[in-house]
């Protein structure tokens, strides 16, 4: 895989790894539940894509494994709970 390939996927998980805190961040001044409810899916959507480009750089094996693997564990369990909690406040079952 050539350097700027990785260069750009690796500014793709960037973006959407440091915007999962930023949206939570963003959301504890919502100005409405509605609001809340927008910006805590906007996160666990970055959650998500997180989880793809960090796939795509597992399948290159462009970096350490174990290191990867952290950084999956920790995207999933992010996602996971932002799931649960918007269930909850969307009271679905």
């Amino acid at each position: 895989v050539e350097k700027k390939h990785l260069y750009e996927i690796s500014k793709q998980l960037k973006r959407c790894g440091t915007s999962i805190g930023a949206q939570i961040f963003e959301s504890e001044h919502a100005e409405s539940k509605a609001d809340f409810i927008h910006k805590l899916s906007i996160s666990q959507k970055e959650a998500n894509e997180t989880l793809y480009w960090i796939e795509i750089i597992y399948k290159l094996k462009a970096v350490d494994l174990g290191i990867l693997e952290n950084y999956k564990a920790n995207a999933l369990e992010l996602k996971k709970r932002l799931t649960s909690i918007l269930k909850k406040l969307k009271n679905i079952p």
